[in-house]
C-alpha cells in the first residue's frame, strides 16, 4: 500500500518510547508561565525526547506557538519531530468573553475557541496557521483531532462523511505531495480507527486511554488490523485520567476517563497497585511501559507540565520491572492473556 513508507518511518526507533504531549502547553486547566513552558520544552530535549504532539485546539493556538517559540531556539534545524492535529478551526470569541476562566479546559488568553470543521478548507487552513505558529516550514504527522462517536455522538455519520469527502482529500494532497510525513487520527477511541482505515489509507493512529493497563479491547480487531496494514500507533492517555498515575491508596478523589471512576474500576485499580508493591513497583512506571510492548506501538506521550515531571516521566520510562509482575498480572487476570508485556 502506497503508506507504508510513511507509516515505517515514524517507529519506536524513530519518535522514541517516550514522546511529549504539549496539551499542557496550552494552560490546561491552570496557567502555565511563558518561562515554565519554554524550560518544560528544554527538559524534554536535554532529555533526549524527539517527538512532541501538539493542536491548535491546545489552549486555542497557544501550545503551538509556545512549542515553536521553544523548538525555534533550542532546535533550528528542525531536527525534532512534531505532530499536531486538524479538524478543529479556530473562530474569535464572542466581544466580553473572559478569558481568564476555562474555556474548553484551558485557561488561554488567546481570544479563540475551537469549532470542529472537517471540511477541505479547514484542513488546509488549519496545516498552515499551525505552521505559522510551530515556525516549520514541515509537519511530520497531521492527525484528524476527535472524530468518531466519542465526542460527536449521533452527529459522528454526518462528520465522518463531511471528513471524507473533504478534509482526507486535503490529507492526502498534502502526504502525497511531500508537505507531511504522515497522517492520521487523534482520537479516544479505536472504533473510529478501523472505521477510517475501511475508507481511506492512513500511516498513524494517536489512541489516547483505549490500550493501556485498564483496557485492552483493542487487541480484539484493531490492534491486528493497525499490524497487517501497517499502522503504527502513539498511545496517548497512559495514565487514564490520572488513576494510573497516582493509584487509589489515598482519600480521592479519583478519576477515569475525566470523571469520577465507578468501584469497579477503583478495585482493579487497588488490585494492580497490590502487585506493584509485591515487587516494588510504580504504578506509573508500569503504566508508561505497558503499552509500549506491543509492536505497533510507536511511542507513549503523556502530558508533562514542568521540567520535573519530564524528568519522572524518563526515570519512569526506564525503571528496571521484574518479568515476574507481568507474569503475576496476567495470572491474576489484571491484564489480558492475549496482551504483549515488557520483556
Amino acid at each position: 500500500m502506497d503508506n507504508a513508507p510513511a507509516a515505517h518511518r515514524f517507529d519506536q526507533a524513530t519518535l522514541g518510547r517516550l514522546g511529549f504531549g504539549a496539551s499542557t502547553l496550552g494552560n490546561l486547566y491552570r496557567p502555565m508561565s511563558d518561562a515554565a513552558a519554554a524550560a518544560t520544552v528544554r527538559a524534554a530535549l536535554d532529555a533526549g525526547i524527539r517527538y512532541f504532539d501538539v493542536a491548535p485546539h491546545y489552549g486555542f493556538g497557544l501550545a503551538e506557538k509556545r512549542l515553536g517559540a521553544a523548538l525555534a531556539e533550542a532546535d533550528p534545524q528542525e531536527s525534532t519531530i512534531i505532530s499536531t492535529k486538524v479538524g478543529r478551526r479556530l473562530d474569535a470569541v464572542a466581544p466580553g468573553t473572559d478569558l481568564s476562566a476555562v474555556r474548553q479546559a484551558f485557561v488561554s488568553p488567546e481570544p479563540y475557541e475551537s469549532v470542529f470543521d472537517y471540511s477541505y478548507d479547514a484542513v488546509m487552513r488549519s496545516w498552515e496557521d499551525s505552521r505559522r505558529r510551530l515556525r516549520r516550514e514541515r509537519i511530520d504527522i497531521l492527525y484528524v483531532h476527535d472524530i468518531g462517536r466519542y465526542a460527536h455522538g449521533d452527529a459522528h455519520p454526518r462528520l465522518f462523511r463531511e471528513l471524507m469527502d473533504g478534509g482526507y482529500r486535503a490529507l492526502r494532497e498534502l502526504r502525497d505531495g511531500g508537505a507531511v510525513g504522515a497522517i492520521g487520527l487523534g482520537v479516544n477511541e479505536w472504533q473510529v480507527c478501523e472505521e477510517a482505515l475501511a475508507a481511506g489509507e492512513f500511516d498513524m493512529m494517536l489512541l489516547a486511554g483505549r490500550y493501556t493497563l485498564l483496557e485492552q479491547g483493542a487487541l480484539d480487531s484493531f490492534l491486528p488490523l493497525c499490524a497487517a496494514r501497517g499502522v503504527r500507533l502513539v498511545i496517548g492517555g497512559p495514565y487514564n485520567s490520572g488513576i494510573l498515575a497516582h493509584g487509589v491508596k489515598g482519600p480521592g478523589p479519583f478519576h477515569y476517563e475525566y470523571q469520577p471512576a465507578s468501584p469497579e474500576i477503583v478495585a482493579r485499580v487497588a488490585a494492580i497497585e497490590a502487585l506493584c508493591d509485591t515487587h516494588g513497583v510504580p504504578l506509573a512506571a508500569a503504566a508508561l511501559q505497558f503499552p509500549l510492548a506491543h509492536p505497533q506501538v510507536a511511542s507513549v506521550i503523556p502530558g508533562m507540565n514542568s521540567a520535573a515531571r519530564v524528568g519522572e516521566a524518563v526515570a519512569l520510562t526506564e525503571r528496571k520491572i521484574p518479568a515476574a509482575f507481568w507474569a503475576d498480572l496476567r495470572a491474576a487476570g489484571l491484564i489480558r492473556a492475549d496482551a504483549p508485556t515488557p520483556a
